[in-house]
């Protein structure tokens, strides 16, 4: 007996075939709500309707520029109403592209054939033969990618990196005068605050921030192999690549002179690398904040209702940090590929870009819901200051540092007896516990100068934080 189409051979139901579809990818399904604005700016659909406004603005630019004899620029209500195709592009415009690229079986073209239809009810089917004049498909595709991915830049994943930076300096300013052991090598060390280690993170981010937002994002509209051959062989009169150049910059870009076929994708790589690296750094404080939860140093307030563990109620999981982490690492791993697939190209053009590109809002997808995860973590997060001074309190070795540099010091200034202070700590210090008395007793022992003898007995492992506070009030911003 043979099986229905929406049955398998299993005789299960087919998923595939129900309607209305059902997501393959977690982003459109489980995570939509993170990531689903990028929608609006690297989805198929989106990219087909900034193919449309690119075509319009060109069709508009060549009749502006009067870059052909006998072009007039347009009426202000043809011009409204040529970009009312791009404005108005809505899931039926989908549809309908859709229906005509089957046909074409070629993306652009469809594009060129779907903007024909409509200008014959704006009076302009005259000019019918200006829509995509002297372009390849890469003119009007690189001009595309690069509004999508800077509109998507500017609009969803900035701003969400920004609350998230804000986010950690907000705690950093709040922690700044917390003292917390240091563990370098995994071991007890020099102390700092809480808010210092944070607000290295911070200004970590935000140094990849400033690169992000002063990203060059370059177009270029100047034929089949970057030659301007068809431009001059229909108008050899006029100045095409200032035609070219005034058109990529009134778009809001930054204008390519010197291409093959493609626009040589190398403000993308660069773009992905730093990206790639914010992702890097928030997966170390990701990595961070989860070693500080394992060992008491942050408390997480359960959420009402959740559950930890399927079999272990007393636990509550660092379950959004854990997903920042995966995320940031499913990201990098994409922008990593497309940053270093899309700045080669074989000859004068391949399509391995045309299939890369079309992962570009996956890879920020990924990046999106690591951030997200992380800002809801950290919002879930108190700091067990008790737990943190307990744990100082246990190491007043950390002061060894102390006293043997106060003892250069005090052999510069032409105290005697402060011979090999380093080895005579290492002898106190490695390998034994010394609590606070005994460190006070050792410090009388040396032959300290009497301020600095004070100075060292008063000192305590949660005083011994240095500038740290001065340090976060001045550069965490």
């Amino acid at each position: 007996m043979s099986k229905t189409p929406h049955t398998l051979p299993s005789g299960r139901v087919a998923l595939s075939q129900q309607n209305p579809p059902i997501a393959l990818g977690p982003l459109d399904g489980r995570y939509r709500p993170q990531a689903g604005i990028l929608v609006d700016y690297l989805s198929e659909a989106s990219l087909n309707r900034e193919r449309v406004h690119v075509e319009v603005e060109w069709f508009i630019h060549l009749c502006e520029q009067r870059a052909l004899p006998g072009l007039e620029p347009l009426t202000r209500e043809q011009k409204d109403g040529l970009r009312t195709i791009a404005t108005d592009f809505d899931a039926r415009s989908v549809a309908e592209l859709a229906e005509i690229e089957a046909v074409t079986v070629h993306d652009v073209k469809a594009v060129e054939y779907y903007i024909g239809r409509r200008l014959p009810q704006l009076g302009l089917e005259h000019l019918k033969a200006l829509v995509h004049f002297a372009c390849t498909s890469e003119d009007i595709n690189n001009l595309s990618y690069a509004l999508g991915v800077k509109d998507a830049v500017a609009d969803a994943w900035l701003p969400a990196a920004r609350k998230l930076v804000a986010a950690i300096s907000g705690m950093a300013q709040g922690a700044k005068a917390t003292p917390m052991l240091s563990r370098t090598h995994g071991q007890p060390a020099t102390p700092t605050t809480l808010g210092k280690e944070l607000a290295v993170f911070a200004h970590r981010l935000n140094r990849q921030l400033h690169r992000i937002a002063t990203t060059e994002y370059l177009g270029k509209i100047n034929g089949a192999t970057g030659t301007f051959a068809a431009h001059v062989a229909a108008a050899p009169d006029t100045d095409w690549p200032a035609v070219s150049r005034s058109f990529v910059e009134g778009l809001g870009l930054d204008w390519n002179p010197l291409t093959t076929q493609i626009e040589s994708h190398d403000w993308q790589a660069e773009l992905y690398s730093d990206m790639s690296r914010f992702n890097r750094i928030l997966h170390n404080l990701c990595t961070d904040v989860w070693s500080y939860i394992s060992i008491g140093y942050f408390q997480q307030i359960p959420v009402e209702g959740a559950t930890g563990s399927s079999t272990m109620p007393h636990k509550v999981n660092p379950i959004r940090f854990e997903n920042a982490e995966a995320n940031a690492e499913i990201s990098c791993s994409l922008l990593d590929t497309l940053g270093a697939t899309l700045v080669t190209s074989r000859w004068q053009r391949d399509l391995t870009d045309s299939s890369s590109q079309r992962n570009i809002g996956v890879a920020f997808g990924h990046s999106m819901l690591a951030i997200s995860n992380v800002i809801k973590g950290l919002e879930r997060l108190d700091v067990a200051e008790d737990l943190l001074a307990e744990d100082l309190d246990e190491n007043w070795e950390v002061l060894g540092e102390a006293v043997q540099t106060a003892m250069r010091a005090e052999a510069v200034a032409g105290r005697e007896g402060m011979d090999n202070p380093y080895e005579r700590l290492k002898d106190l210090t490695r390998g034994h516990r010394v609590d606070g008395e005994r460190m006070r007793e050792f410090i009388g022992e040396l032959g300290l100068s009497e301020a600095a003898e004070q100075r060292l007995k008063a000192l305590t492992p949660g005083q011994y934080t240095g500038l740290a506070e001065q340090l976060v009030e001045r550069y965490a911003n």
